[in-house]
């Protein structure tokens, strides 16, 4: 094992021979960015075809944010800035408000019941299930580097990996699909963890620059300053721990935003829950030492942000520094949201709420047209499509999702989703799984649920069913579950068990409603 205790001396170690992107093309027109073109030649009458400069292949870099949700924004002023500059996904969804299970999603395009991931542990999921379905070789890396790209993946993997675990070789294991590697199991602390660099143990420790989040940045920033000199395109995900707990903020910003309190919306400790679920209604109210000890966990989630931020600006930065910025596609995201308060739940996540299951979503890179925002239903099943598609790979069949690249381009495809899945499986109650707090008795039980434009349907394991009409009812308060027409009800049941039965081109006519 290496110790190395200053982010100095570790960023200036440079891995020899590292191809990235192939330097900006200055073009003639953005006709030829977008496609051959052709001409026509009057000396003789004749049309004939000019040589075109085939496109360039974009580089791509994928910010992965952990329990981010949608009012932590507010506090990130990169991000705000991107939405200005890009395309802000307002209704993106993931398939279940779980770390491992959204991962597994988001790196195969395929909803849980496809991947087998469940929960965050075996036997239901975890790393351990995702490889065993072989999730890493239909993983959207491989397909990646077959069309040509350099491929890092720096920070958070899956639940249940472990940076030294050599797979029985003779070093710690890189999954295929990976040209560098800077992962962790642990890092929720931000500090003492392990990386597994490109098949390397590296200690980090408790100094204020082994803070995970700013080590991620160094590496992050070295991997594309490295790309510029390179003719190679490029992807690469940097996926953070934070704003995940136990809210550990940098030194810098740990007495930052001294204000901030979570927000008071309608639904926050929601004065009558009789219309709810048996598993909320045993919920009593928030009191004041709850409702302090909510504050202080928003008030350093907003903390952690900082440097989240700080890291978009530094990779924005040196991108256009080195001339890839109008190259590239930069995409911030979450892997599932986070209530706090909400509906009288303290923190966590799991429920079919908005709080947990809608998440931002924000892209800027070429061809995204500045300001515009799309109320279309997208979820992180699309998410490696798009990225395929962005890079001329072929998408496999068995993918869920379809790309996104139309509504980067500004149009929406024909035939999108009307309709989103959202599947949860109750984990089992386990020491190490850093989401228990979510996990004991009164969280929600197994459920699946429909996210419509106007209405969200829930069916739990036991019977019991929610629907709220979200036009007259944003914040979900009214549950009218027990009150659906027979009629309408069959509709709703029909449609989810064909969205939770479906798998690859069947799930696009799956999503849309008759």
């Amino acid at each position: 094992m290496i110790r190395r205790s200053r982010l100095r001396r570790r960023l200036d170690r440079r891995p020899g021979g590292v191809p990235a992107a192939v330097p900006f093309l200055v073009l003639m027109s953005l006709v030829l960015v977008l496609g051959p073109a052709g001409c026509s030649d009057a000396k003789d009458g004749r049309a004939e075809p000019r040589k075109t400069v085939p496109a360039k292949k974009p580089n791509i870099v994928f910010v992965l944010t952990d329990d981010l949700s949608w009012n932590l924004v507010a506090h990130m002023p990169q991000v705000r800035d991107m939405q200005a500059r890009g395309l802000t996904f307002d209704n993106f969804f993931v398939a279940d408000s779980l770390c491992c299970t959204s991962r597994s999603t988001i790196l195969t395009g395929k909803y849980p019941h496809n991947t087998g991931v469940r929960t965050n542990f075996p036997p239901d999921g975890g790393y351990e299930v995702f490889k065993a379905h072989g999730g890493e070789q239909s993983a959207f890396g491989a397909g990646l580097q077959k069309a040509g790209y350099r491929t890092a993946f720096l920070g958070k993997y899956l639940n249940g990996y472990q940076p030294g675990d050599t797979q029985g070789g003779a070093t710690p294991y890189v999954p295929p699909g990976w040209s560098e590697w800077y992962v962790t199991g642990n890092g929720y602390p931000e500090y003492n963890y392990n990386l597994n660099e490109n098949g390397r143990l590296v200690r980090y420790g408790q100094a204020p620059q082994d803070y995970l989040t700013d080590v991620l940045s160094g590496k992050a920033n070295d991997f594309v300053q490295r790309a510029a000199d390179a003719r190679q395109p490029f992807f690469m995900e940097v996926a953070t721990f934070a704003p995940h707990g136990p809210f550990v903020p940098a030194p810098r910003h740990a007495a930052v935003l001294p204000g901030v309190r979570a927000p008071r919306s309608p639904s926050f400790n929601e004065p009558d829950v009789r219309d709810k679920p048996s598993w909320l209604r045993s919920h009593p109210r928030l009191r004041k030492p709850g409702l302090r000890a909510i504050d202080n966990g928003f008030r350093d989630r907003a903390r952690m942000v900082q440097a989240v931020d700080e890291m978009i600006a530094r990779l924005r930065q040196t991108l256009a520094a080195k001339g890839l910025d109008r190259d590239t596609y930069l995409v911030f995201g979450s892997d599932n949201g986070f209530h706090m308060g909400e509906h009288r739940l303290a923190g966590g996540k799991m429920t079919a709420f908005d709080t947990d299951i809608r998440v931002p979503y924000v892209v800027v890179g070429p061809g995204v047209q500045a300001g515009r925002r799309t109320g279309a239903l997208v979820q992180n099943t699309d998410l490696a499509p798009t990225f395929l598609d962005l890079a001329g790979a072929p998408v496999p069949p068995a993918t869920d999702g379809r790309s996104l690249v139309p509504f980067l381009r500004g149009t929406e495809p024909a035939g999108w989703r009307n309709v989103a899945l959202i599947e949860h499986v109750k984990p089992r109650p386990t020491a190490e799984d850093p989401d228990r707090q979510d996990s004991a008795p009164g969280a929600p039980p197994t459920y699946n649920a429909l996210r419509l434009r106007d209405a969200l349907y829930v069916e739990y394991q036991d019977g019991e069913r929610e629907f709220y009409d979200l036009v007259r009812d944003p914040h979900q308060l009214a549950n009218q579950g027990g009150r659906l027409p027979p009629d309408r009800q069959r509709q709703l049941s029909a449609l989810l068990y064909a969205l939770t039965h479906c798998s690859g081109a069947g799930c696009a006519s799956a999503g849309r409603t008759r």
